[in-house]
């Protein structure tokens, strides 16, 4: 079982979430709602997840077939359902910046196979409704 404990540090909203390992995330919500900036939004902590999810998948995918990776980056774009609540993120977009000496049509398939078969943080996005498209760059060392 794994287990978050969230204590209350920083006026109404500013949160610390603590799991098991000490690991601290800080939240806030945003500041028309009474927030302070203290730590990230938890819809933007979905974001965030799906970035690393996905690049821990990509990155141990190209390991294995012995691709030599320099610099890695991911950038996220969401963007959420306008005026309903709750408002879940409707359309989502990946930009997987690579740089070394990989193959750029295994880089797209070790992002196909993340998001589809291995990114727990993907696949619970996309059945709640959110259609997640890819680029993949590949600059060479």
């Amino acid at each position: 079982m794994n287990t978050v404990k969230l204590k209350r540090v920083n006026g109404e909203y500013g949160f610390d979430i603590i799991n098991e390992n000490g690991t601290v995330v800080k939240t806030d919500t945003n500041p028309q709602m009474g927030g302070q900036e203290y730590g990230a939004r938890p819809m933007h902590l979905l974001l965030n997840a799906l970035a690393a999810c996905a690049s821990i998948d990509v990155i141990s995918i190209l390991k294995k077939q012995r691709q030599t990776i320099t610099n890695y980056e991911v950038t996220v774009n969401g963007e959420r359902e306008p005026n309903v609540e709750p408002s879940l993120w409707k359309n989502i977009e990946m930009i997987f910046e690579i740089t070394g000496d990989v193959d750029e049509d295994k880089a797209k398939r070790a992002v196909e196979i993340s998001l589809n078969k291995y990114c727990s943080v993907a696949i619970t996005l996309t059945k709640a409704g959110a259609d997640i498209k890819t680029q993949v760059i590949v600059h060479k060392a």
